[in-house]
């Protein structure tokens, strides 16, 4: 999970810090989420799944699979 927060990051040419400051964290905070030194939040993956217009699975190493859910797939 960690290095596919890291790939698509660099896939788009950001910093760390533009992350971070997207998520309203600190650069260290968001390093720490890269490394796997601090658990991420739930409501901190959606956001990063919204930013990257992929999925929660996606981000956690769960699919492959890197498209969004069609609107309206939602657990019940």
């Amino acid at each position: 999970m960690y290095n596919r927060l890291r790939d698509l990051r660099e896939d788009r040419d950001l910093r760390q810090k533009d992350l971070a400051d997207y998520l309203n964290c600190s650069q260290v905070c968001y390093s720490y989420y890269e490394l796997g030194r601090r658990d991420i939040p739930t409501e901190v993956l959606v956001q990063l799944a919204r930013y990257y217009h992929t999925s929660v699975d996606y981000l956690l190493g769960l699919t492959d699979v890197c498209t969004p859910y069609p609107p309206g797939v939602r657990g019940k």
